[in-house]
């Protein structure tokens, strides 16, 4: 499981490539975006991994007074929410091919299952 060291590490370093993919998609790669029609495809993909990587660091922040297994769960679950969901989503952006299309949900249910293990904590509590 992710430590809370790591659970902050990615947590920061997912916001930080958001505000870099983004404002690179919003500049550089805005004709190819346009042209494509892939424009909301690739904000959706920088947004979701904005709110994840804030979940990150909620998580993180959370460790502090608790080192719950399920804590340590949502990190993980988060993390390959962002790689699958948000990454799919930047391939088909760009065409890379529609087979990444089946990965978008699998990332989906990885948010569900992190979302589900902060429930817990909470119950728990």
């Amino acid at each position: 499981m992710l430590s809370q060291k790591i659970t902050f590490i990615l947590g920061s370093t997912f916001g930080l490539l958001g505000v870099a993919i983004g404002a690179f998609g919003a500049h550089a790669l805005k004709p190819l975006l346009l042209v494509n029609n892939k424009v909301e495809i690739f904000e959706l993909a920088v947004r979701y991994q904005f709110y994840h990587a804030f979940a990150l660091l909620v998580v993180g922040i959370l460790m502090q007074t608790s080192s719950e297994i399920y804590l340590q769960r949502a990190s993980l679950f988060f993390t390959l929410g962002i790689l699958l969901f948000s990454g799919s989503l930047y391939a088909l952006s760009f065409n890379v091919g529609k087979v990444v299309a089946f990965i978008t949900p699998m990332g989906g249910v990885f948010f569900l299952l992190g979302w589900a293990m902060m429930l817990i904590t909470f119950l728990k509590r």
